[in-house]
Protein backbone atom coordinates (compact mmCIF):
# COMPACT_ATOMS: atom_id res chain seq x y z
CA UNK A 1 0.00 0.00 0.00
CA UNK A 2 2.70 2.39 0.77
CA UNK A 3 3.30 4.67 -2.50
CA UNK A 4 4.51 7.50 -0.63
CA UNK A 5 7.56 8.83 -2.20
CA UNK A 6 9.45 12.19 -1.02
CA UNK A 7 8.39 15.08 -3.65
CA UNK A 8 10.29 17.47 -2.10
CA UNK A 9 12.53 18.26 1.29
CA UNK A 10 10.92 17.52 3.88
CA UNK A 11 7.34 16.84 1.62
CA UNK A 12 5.94 13.26 1.52
CA UNK A 13 3.43 12.63 -1.30
CA UNK A 14 0.91 9.90 -2.52
CA UNK A 15 -0.47 10.39 -5.72
CA UNK A 16 -4.19 9.12 -5.17
CA UNK A 17 -4.85 5.54 -6.53
CA UNK A 18 -7.71 2.67 -5.82
CA UNK A 19 -10.98 4.42 -4.02
CA UNK A 20 -8.87 7.69 -3.09
CA UNK A 21 -10.12 10.77 -4.52
CA UNK A 22 -7.40 13.06 -3.26
CA UNK A 23 -3.54 13.16 -3.20
CA UNK A 24 -1.83 13.09 0.26
CA UNK A 25 1.26 14.78 1.42
CA UNK A 26 2.86 14.34 4.95
CA UNK A 27 5.54 16.87 6.18
CA UNK A 28 8.31 15.04 7.88
CA UNK A 29 12.23 15.96 8.01
CA UNK A 30 14.35 13.20 7.41
CA UNK A 31 14.98 12.48 11.29
CA UNK A 32 10.97 12.47 12.07
CA UNK A 33 11.04 9.86 9.26
CA UNK A 34 13.36 7.67 10.12
CA UNK A 35 12.60 7.65 13.62
CA UNK A 36 8.42 7.91 13.75
CA UNK A 37 6.65 7.22 10.65
CA UNK A 38 3.58 5.70 10.90
CA UNK A 39 1.79 3.67 8.84
CA UNK A 40 -1.28 3.49 10.55
CA UNK A 41 -1.43 7.27 10.36
CA UNK A 42 -0.64 6.87 6.75
CA UNK A 43 -3.94 4.59 6.20
CA UNK A 44 -5.83 6.64 7.92
CA UNK A 45 -5.33 9.73 5.77
CA UNK A 46 -5.37 7.51 2.54
CA UNK A 47 -9.10 6.65 4.59
CA UNK A 48 -9.61 10.46 4.35
CA UNK A 49 -8.53 10.74 0.88
CA UNK A 50 -11.22 8.05 0.23
CA UNK A 51 -14.49 10.50 1.17
CA UNK A 52 -17.10 11.25 -1.12
CA UNK A 53 -16.15 15.35 -1.39
CA UNK A 54 -12.73 15.72 -0.13
CA UNK A 55 -10.39 18.54 -1.91
CA UNK A 56 -7.02 17.68 -2.83
CA UNK A 57 -4.37 17.13 -0.93
CA UNK A 58 -5.42 15.39 2.40
CA UNK A 59 -2.52 16.61 4.61
CA UNK A 60 -0.19 15.11 7.47
CA UNK A 61 1.66 17.83 9.91
CA UNK A 62 5.40 17.37 11.32
CA UNK A 63 3.37 16.12 14.72
CA UNK A 64 1.17 13.50 12.85
CA UNK A 65 0.50 10.10 14.96
CA UNK A 66 -2.31 7.37 14.65
CA UNK A 67 -5.60 8.73 16.68
CA UNK A 68 -9.64 7.92 16.01
CA UNK A 69 -10.83 8.39 12.30
CA UNK A 70 -8.18 10.94 11.14
CA UNK A 71 -4.65 11.28 12.86
CA UNK A 72 -3.77 13.82 14.85
CA UNK A 73 -2.34 16.39 12.84
CA UNK A 74 -4.22 15.79 9.99
CA UNK A 75 -6.38 18.55 7.87
CA UNK A 76 -9.19 17.24 5.55
CA UNK A 77 -10.97 20.34 3.33
CA UNK A 78 -14.46 19.28 2.36
CA UNK A 79 -16.27 20.70 -0.71
CA UNK A 80 -18.34 23.08 1.06
CA UNK A 81 -21.85 21.88 -1.24
CA UNK A 82 -21.04 18.69 -2.45
CA UNK A 83 -18.88 17.21 0.75
CA UNK A 84 -19.10 15.37 4.02
CA UNK A 85 -18.60 16.61 7.43
CA UNK A 86 -17.20 14.06 10.26
CA UNK A 87 -16.96 14.87 13.88
CA UNK A 88 -14.20 11.85 14.25
CA UNK A 89 -12.39 14.45 11.56
CA UNK A 90 -12.77 17.14 14.08
CA UNK A 91 -12.09 15.61 17.62
CA UNK A 92 -13.04 14.45 20.81
CA UNK A 93 -11.72 17.60 22.10
CA UNK A 94 -13.29 20.46 20.49
CA UNK A 95 -11.27 23.62 20.17
CA UNK A 96 -8.50 22.40 22.71
CA UNK A 97 -6.38 25.28 21.81
CA UNK A 98 -3.84 27.92 23.59
CA UNK A 99 -3.59 31.03 24.74
CA UNK A 100 -0.32 33.28 25.65
CA UNK A 101 -0.39 35.95 27.93
CA UNK A 102 2.14 38.52 28.04
CA UNK A 103 3.80 40.16 30.74
CA UNK A 104 6.16 42.84 31.97
CA UNK A 105 7.81 40.92 34.40
CA UNK A 106 11.93 39.84 33.57
CA UNK A 107 12.27 36.35 34.38
CA UNK A 108 15.12 37.75 36.78
CA UNK A 109 12.51 39.53 38.86
CA UNK A 110 10.59 36.37 39.92
CA UNK A 111 12.11 34.32 42.03
CA UNK A 112 11.10 30.28 42.72
CA UNK A 113 9.58 31.38 46.15
CA UNK A 114 6.90 33.83 44.48
CA UNK A 115 6.45 31.61 41.41
CA UNK A 116 5.61 28.71 43.69
CA UNK A 117 3.03 31.03 45.68
CA UNK A 118 1.58 32.04 42.41
CA UNK A 119 1.31 27.98 41.02
CA UNK A 120 -0.79 27.77 44.54
CA UNK A 121 -2.87 30.44 43.97
CA UNK A 122 -3.44 29.47 40.49
CA UNK A 123 -4.27 26.07 41.17
CA UNK A 124 -6.71 27.10 44.03
CA UNK A 125 -8.83 28.78 41.31
CA UNK A 126 -8.79 26.91 38.71
CA UNK A 127 -9.15 22.95 39.36
CA UNK A 128 -7.19 20.57 37.56
CA UNK A 129 -7.67 16.65 36.44
CA UNK A 130 -10.15 14.33 34.76
CA UNK A 131 -14.09 15.45 36.09
CA UNK A 132 -13.15 18.42 37.78
CA UNK A 133 -16.00 20.29 38.42
CA UNK A 134 -15.80 24.52 37.89
CA UNK A 135 -15.93 26.90 41.09
CA UNK A 136 -18.30 29.09 39.05
CA UNK A 137 -20.95 26.21 38.68
CA UNK A 138 -23.61 29.12 39.85
CA UNK A 139 -22.83 31.32 36.70
CA UNK A 140 -22.15 29.04 34.43
CA UNK A 141 -25.76 27.15 35.10
CA UNK A 142 -27.02 30.57 35.04
CA UNK A 143 -25.58 31.69 31.81
CA UNK A 144 -24.97 28.47 30.37
CA UNK A 145 -26.93 28.68 27.23
CA UNK A 146 -25.47 32.29 25.99
CA UNK A 147 -21.94 31.38 26.85
CA UNK A 148 -22.17 28.25 24.13
CA UNK A 149 -24.32 30.62 21.92
CA UNK A 150 -22.22 33.70 22.09
CA UNK A 151 -18.56 32.65 23.66
CA UNK A 152 -16.33 35.79 24.71
CA UNK A 153 -18.07 38.59 24.05
CA UNK A 154 -20.83 37.65 26.78
CA UNK A 155 -18.15 36.44 29.27
CA UNK A 156 -16.22 39.73 28.85
CA UNK A 157 -19.74 41.50 29.20
CA UNK A 158 -20.28 39.69 32.69
CA UNK A 159 -16.74 41.44 34.13
CA UNK A 160 -14.56 38.45 32.89
CA UNK A 161 -12.05 39.92 31.11
CA UNK A 162 -11.07 43.01 28.68
CA UNK A 163 -12.44 44.42 26.09
CA UNK A 164 -8.70 43.49 23.90
CA UNK A 165 -9.17 39.79 24.86
CA UNK A 166 -12.13 39.73 22.00
CA UNK A 167 -9.70 40.92 19.49
CA UNK A 168 -6.91 39.09 20.25
CA UNK A 169 -9.20 35.75 20.10
CA UNK A 170 -9.69 33.82 17.19
CA UNK A 171 -13.38 33.93 15.80
CA UNK A 172 -13.25 37.28 18.08
CA UNK A 173 -14.17 34.11 20.74
CA UNK A 174 -17.03 33.20 19.18
CA UNK A 175 -17.99 30.79 15.96
CA UNK A 176 -21.23 31.46 14.85
CA UNK A 177 -23.76 29.24 14.09
CA UNK A 178 -24.54 27.82 17.62
CA UNK A 179 -27.63 26.19 18.59
CA UNK A 180 -27.62 25.06 22.62
CA UNK A 181 -31.09 22.70 21.02
CA UNK A 182 -28.43 20.68 19.18
CA UNK A 183 -26.50 19.81 22.07
CA UNK A 184 -27.77 16.57 23.75
CA UNK A 185 -29.06 17.07 27.72
CA UNK A 186 -26.02 14.25 28.54
CA UNK A 187 -23.56 16.73 26.74
CA UNK A 188 -25.04 19.94 28.68
CA UNK A 189 -24.66 17.56 31.95
CA UNK A 190 -21.52 17.86 31.10
CA UNK A 191 -20.82 21.41 31.62
CA UNK A 192 -20.55 22.72 34.72
CA UNK A 193 -16.27 22.78 33.69
CA UNK A 194 -15.51 26.20 32.73
CA UNK A 195 -12.09 27.30 34.05
CA UNK A 196 -11.14 24.02 34.69
CA UNK A 197 -7.63 22.41 32.42
CA UNK A 198 -8.86 19.04 32.71
CA UNK A 199 -5.48 16.25 32.73
CA UNK A 200 -3.76 14.26 29.98
CA UNK A 201 -1.59 17.31 27.45
CA UNK A 202 -3.46 20.40 28.76
CA UNK A 203 -1.62 22.54 31.32
CA UNK A 204 -1.30 26.55 32.53
CA UNK A 205 2.44 27.55 31.75
CA UNK A 206 4.72 29.76 33.22
CA UNK A 207 7.36 30.49 31.03
CA UNK A 208 10.40 32.83 29.49
CA UNK A 209 10.83 34.18 25.97
CA UNK A 210 14.22 32.56 25.58
CA UNK A 211 15.57 34.20 22.28
CA UNK A 212 13.33 35.87 19.19
CA UNK A 213 14.02 35.14 15.63
CA UNK A 214 11.81 37.50 14.35
CA UNK A 215 12.56 41.36 16.09
CA UNK A 216 9.87 43.11 14.07
CA UNK A 217 6.94 40.23 14.67
CA UNK A 218 8.26 39.76 18.56
CA UNK A 219 8.00 43.60 18.45
CA UNK A 220 4.11 43.83 16.79
CA UNK A 221 3.37 40.59 19.27
CA UNK A 222 4.57 42.63 22.28
CA UNK A 223 7.21 40.02 22.91
CA UNK A 224 10.89 40.73 24.55
CA UNK A 225 13.62 38.63 25.46
CA UNK A 226 13.91 37.69 28.75
CA UNK A 227 10.26 37.99 30.00
CA UNK A 228 7.70 36.59 31.72
CA UNK A 229 4.88 34.58 29.70
CA UNK A 230 2.06 32.16 30.38
CA UNK A 231 0.61 29.88 28.30
CA UNK A 232 -2.34 27.80 28.66
CA UNK A 233 -3.84 24.39 26.83
CA UNK A 234 -7.13 23.30 27.13
CA UNK A 235 -10.63 22.79 25.67
CA UNK A 236 -13.92 22.29 26.05
CA UNK A 237 -13.75 19.50 28.50
CA UNK A 238 -16.57 16.80 28.82
CA UNK A 239 -18.80 18.92 27.42
CA UNK A 240 -17.15 18.99 24.04
CA UNK A 241 -16.54 14.91 24.18
CA UNK A 242 -20.07 14.26 24.45
CA UNK A 243 -20.62 16.30 21.66
CA UNK A 244 -18.49 14.24 19.60
CA UNK A 245 -19.35 10.58 21.18
CA UNK A 246 -22.74 11.80 20.35
CA UNK A 247 -22.40 12.74 17.24
CA UNK A 248 -19.95 9.69 16.60
CA UNK A 249 -22.32 7.51 17.14
CA UNK A 250 -25.31 9.21 14.71
CA UNK A 251 -22.75 9.68 11.88
CA UNK A 252 -22.73 5.96 11.82
CA UNK A 253 -25.75 5.13 11.11
CA UNK A 254 -26.94 8.56 8.80
CA UNK A 255 -23.79 7.54 6.74
CA UNK A 256 -26.14 4.23 5.77
CA UNK A 257 -28.96 6.26 5.23
CA UNK A 258 -27.01 8.44 2.92
CA UNK A 259 -25.25 5.37 0.68
CA UNK A 260 -21.96 6.67 1.58
CA UNK A 261 -18.92 4.73 1.33
CA UNK A 262 -16.79 5.05 5.27
CA UNK A 263 -13.79 3.33 4.91
CA UNK A 264 -13.32 3.21 8.93
CA UNK A 265 -16.13 3.81 11.49
CA UNK A 266 -13.62 6.98 13.22
CA UNK A 267 -14.48 8.67 9.85
CA UNK A 268 -18.31 8.18 9.84
CA UNK A 269 -19.95 11.25 7.96
CA UNK A 270 -22.79 12.96 6.33
CA UNK A 271 -22.90 15.40 3.94
CA UNK A 272 -22.50 18.96 5.03
CA UNK A 273 -25.56 20.75 3.49
CA UNK A 274 -27.77 18.13 5.22
CA UNK A 275 -30.08 18.29 8.06
CA UNK A 276 -27.56 15.77 10.19
CA UNK A 277 -24.45 17.90 8.90
CA UNK A 278 -26.17 21.37 9.93
CA UNK A 279 -26.69 19.69 13.28
CA UNK A 280 -23.49 18.57 14.16
CA UNK A 281 -21.79 22.04 13.12
CA UNK A 282 -24.35 23.83 15.51
CA UNK A 283 -23.40 21.82 18.11
CA UNK A 284 -19.48 21.69 17.12
CA UNK A 285 -20.06 25.35 17.17
CA UNK A 286 -21.29 25.30 21.03
CA UNK A 287 -17.97 23.22 22.08
CA UNK A 288 -15.78 25.75 20.27
CA UNK A 289 -17.46 28.67 22.11
CA UNK A 290 -17.40 26.73 25.82
CA UNK A 291 -13.83 26.02 25.25
CA UNK A 292 -13.63 30.03 24.39
CA UNK A 293 -15.12 30.57 27.58
CA UNK A 294 -12.81 28.04 29.66
CA UNK A 295 -9.56 29.48 28.13
CA UNK A 296 -11.42 33.28 28.87
CA UNK A 297 -12.21 32.22 32.74
CA UNK A 298 -8.99 30.95 33.20
CA UNK A 299 -6.86 33.82 32.57
CA UNK A 300 -9.90 36.19 34.43
CA UNK A 301 -9.05 33.79 37.54
CA UNK A 302 -5.35 33.51 36.66
CA UNK A 303 -4.75 37.83 36.40
CA UNK A 304 -6.81 37.55 39.92
CA UNK A 305 -3.98 35.43 41.30
CA UNK A 306 -0.82 37.17 39.90
CA UNK A 307 -2.73 40.35 41.53
CA UNK A 308 -3.51 38.63 44.76
CA UNK A 309 0.15 37.23 44.90
CA UNK A 310 2.20 40.71 43.23
CA UNK A 311 -0.34 42.71 44.87
CA UNK A 312 -1.82 45.85 43.26
CA UNK A 313 -3.51 45.32 39.77
CA UNK A 314 -3.49 42.40 37.86
CA UNK A 315 -3.00 45.43 34.81
CA UNK A 316 -0.36 46.59 36.64
CA UNK A 317 1.68 42.95 35.22
CA UNK A 318 0.16 43.75 31.70
CA UNK A 319 -1.26 39.94 31.34
CA UNK A 320 -2.45 40.72 27.86
CA UNK A 321 -3.64 38.76 25.55
CA UNK A 322 -1.36 38.09 22.80
CA UNK A 323 -3.46 35.58 20.67
CA UNK A 324 -6.31 32.84 21.53
CA UNK A 325 -5.83 29.67 18.56
CA UNK A 326 -8.04 26.21 18.25
CA UNK A 327 -7.84 23.09 17.20
CA UNK A 328 -9.54 20.55 16.41
CA UNK A 329 -12.28 22.09 14.56
CA UNK A 330 -14.17 22.56 11.59
CA UNK A 331 -14.21 26.25 9.45
CA UNK A 332 -15.96 27.31 7.00
CA UNK A 333 -13.32 28.68 4.63
CA UNK A 334 -12.55 30.29 1.51
CA UNK A 335 -9.00 28.97 0.10
CA UNK A 336 -7.76 30.26 -3.54
CA UNK A 337 -11.14 31.03 -4.73
CA UNK A 338 -12.97 27.66 -3.71
CA UNK A 339 -15.82 27.25 -0.99
CA UNK A 340 -14.45 24.54 1.70
CA UNK A 341 -14.93 23.04 5.10
CA UNK A 342 -11.92 22.67 6.80
CA UNK A 343 -11.15 20.25 9.62
CA UNK A 344 -8.16 20.21 11.38
CA UNK A 345 -7.19 17.83 13.86
CA UNK A 346 -4.66 18.58 16.30
CA UNK A 347 -3.78 20.85 13.74
CA UNK A 348 -4.25 24.62 13.70
CA UNK A 349 -5.39 27.69 11.66
CA UNK A 350 -2.49 29.82 10.17
CA UNK A 351 -3.10 33.01 8.14
CA UNK A 352 -0.15 35.07 6.58
CA UNK A 353 0.39 38.47 6.37
CA UNK A 354 -2.74 40.77 4.77
CA UNK A 355 -5.44 37.75 5.45
CA UNK A 356 -8.55 39.48 6.02
CA UNK A 357 -9.60 37.10 8.82
CA UNK A 358 -6.61 38.33 11.14
CA UNK A 359 -7.28 40.73 13.66
CA UNK A 360 -6.75 44.40 12.71
CA UNK A 361 -3.41 44.12 15.10
CA UNK A 362 -1.62 41.91 13.28
CA UNK A 363 -3.24 42.48 9.52
CA UNK A 364 0.70 43.09 8.98
CA UNK A 365 2.28 40.72 9.87
CA UNK A 366 -0.43 37.51 10.21
CA UNK A 367 -1.40 36.70 13.61
CA UNK A 368 0.84 34.95 16.23
CA UNK A 369 1.16 31.08 15.79
CA UNK A 370 0.90 29.29 19.16
CA UNK A 371 3.14 25.79 19.25
CA UNK A 372 3.64 24.54 22.61
CA UNK A 373 6.31 21.68 23.05
CA UNK A 374 6.16 18.86 25.92
CA UNK A 375 6.30 20.10 29.85
CA UNK A 376 10.23 20.03 29.28
CA UNK A 377 10.72 21.88 26.39
CA UNK A 378 10.85 24.50 24.02
CA UNK A 379 7.46 26.20 22.99
CA UNK A 380 7.59 28.22 20.11
CA UNK A 381 5.57 31.52 18.49
CA UNK A 382 5.70 31.83 14.67
CA UNK A 383 3.91 33.42 11.70
CA UNK A 384 2.38 31.97 8.66
CA UNK A 385 3.86 32.27 5.19
CA UNK A 386 2.08 32.61 1.72
CA UNK A 387 3.16 28.78 0.77
CA UNK A 388 0.77 27.83 3.59
CA UNK A 389 -2.05 28.48 1.50
CA UNK A 390 -1.26 25.38 -0.67
CA UNK A 391 -1.77 23.35 2.56
CA UNK A 392 -5.26 25.01 3.52
CA UNK A 393 -3.55 27.83 5.63
CA UNK A 394 -2.64 25.01 8.36
CA UNK A 395 -0.06 24.13 10.39
CA UNK A 396 0.73 21.38 13.36
CA UNK A 397 -0.30 22.16 16.59
CA UNK A 398 2.30 20.61 18.67
CA UNK A 399 5.26 18.07 19.06
CA UNK A 400 2.92 14.66 18.59
CA UNK A 401 3.51 12.06 20.76
CA UNK A 402 5.80 9.05 20.31
CA UNK A 403 4.75 6.84 23.17
CA UNK A 404 0.95 6.39 24.69
CA UNK A 405 0.13 7.52 27.77
CA UNK A 406 -0.19 3.63 29.20
CA UNK A 407 3.48 3.37 27.33
CA UNK A 408 4.99 6.09 28.81
CA UNK A 409 3.94 5.33 32.16
CA UNK A 410 5.19 2.33 31.65
CA UNK A 411 8.59 2.66 30.53
CA UNK A 412 9.84 6.26 31.63
CA UNK A 413 11.05 6.08 35.13
CA UNK A 414 10.18 8.83 37.72
CA UNK A 415 14.07 9.75 38.40
CA UNK A 416 14.44 10.31 34.35
CA UNK A 417 11.03 12.48 34.35
CA UNK A 418 12.71 14.42 37.44
CA UNK A 419 16.26 14.70 35.03
CA UNK A 420 14.50 16.22 31.82
CA UNK A 421 12.28 18.59 34.43
CA UNK A 422 15.52 20.08 35.97
CA UNK A 423 14.56 23.44 37.45
CA UNK A 424 11.26 23.54 36.20
CA UNK A 425 8.87 23.67 38.71
CA UNK A 426 5.78 21.84 38.70
CA UNK A 427 2.35 21.92 40.47
CA UNK A 428 2.28 19.38 43.58
CA UNK A 429 5.37 16.90 44.22
CA UNK A 430 3.93 13.32 42.81
CA UNK A 431 6.06 13.20 39.13
CA UNK A 432 4.66 9.98 38.96
CA UNK A 433 0.99 11.82 37.99
CA UNK A 434 2.70 13.43 35.47
CA UNK A 435 4.95 10.45 33.81
CA UNK A 436 2.01 9.69 30.72
CA UNK A 437 3.27 13.63 29.84
CA UNK A 438 7.30 13.26 30.66
CA UNK A 439 9.27 14.98 27.56
CA UNK A 440 9.95 11.68 26.20
CA UNK A 441 6.70 10.76 25.15
CA UNK A 442 7.00 13.58 22.70
CA UNK A 443 8.61 13.95 19.61
CA UNK A 444 11.54 16.47 19.66
CA UNK A 445 10.10 20.22 19.05
CA UNK A 446 12.93 21.78 17.13
CA UNK A 447 12.49 18.75 14.27
CA UNK A 448 9.02 19.07 14.19
CA UNK A 449 9.18 22.83 13.79
CA UNK A 450 11.90 23.12 11.54
CA UNK A 451 10.24 20.57 9.30
CA UNK A 452 7.86 23.75 8.07
CA UNK A 453 10.55 26.69 8.86
CA UNK A 454 13.71 25.01 6.65
CA UNK A 455 10.85 24.89 3.53
CA UNK A 456 9.60 28.95 4.48
CA UNK A 457 6.35 27.61 5.62
CA UNK A 458 6.13 29.31 8.58
CA UNK A 459 9.01 31.61 9.77
CA UNK A 460 9.77 31.37 13.90
CA UNK A 461 9.12 34.84 15.81
CA UNK A 462 10.16 33.82 19.87
CA UNK A 463 10.93 30.34 21.64
CA UNK A 464 9.69 30.89 25.58
CA UNK A 465 11.04 28.23 28.03
CA UNK A 466 9.34 26.65 30.75
CA UNK A 467 9.97 27.94 34.34
CA UNK A 468 6.62 26.09 35.82
CA UNK A 469 4.14 23.89 34.75
CA UNK A 470 0.51 23.28 36.19
CA UNK A 471 -0.79 20.11 35.00
CA UNK A 472 -4.04 18.06 36.11
CA UNK A 473 -3.29 15.00 38.37
CA UNK A 474 -5.45 12.15 36.84
CA UNK A 475 -6.54 10.00 39.80
CA UNK A 476 -7.43 6.48 37.71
Amino acid sequence: MNRLELKSKNCYFMPRWGKMNADVVIFLNQQLFDDHFEEQSLQQLVDAASLKGVISPVVGMPDIHSGFGLPIGGVMAMDAEDGLVSAGAVGMDINCGVRLLKTNIPASELDKMTTQKLITSITNRVPGGVGQKSRHAGLVKKHFKKLVETGVPYLVELGYGRQEDILNTEDGGCMTGADILKVSPKAVDRGLQLSTIGGGNHFIEIGVIEKVYDQNAANIYGLSEGYITIMIHTGSRGFGHQVCTDYSKSMKKDAKKYNLSIPNSGLAAVPIRSSEGSDYLAAMSCAVNFAYCNRQWITDDLRKAFSEVLGGRDIDYDLGLVYDITHNTARFENIKGKSMLVHRKGATRALPAGHPDNPPAYRETGHPVLIPGSMGSTSYVVKAENLLENVFNSVNHGAGRVLSRTAAKQGIAVEDLKSRMKNIIISGSNYKAFLDEAPQAYKNIDHVVDTLADIDMIRKVVSLFPVAVIKGEDKN
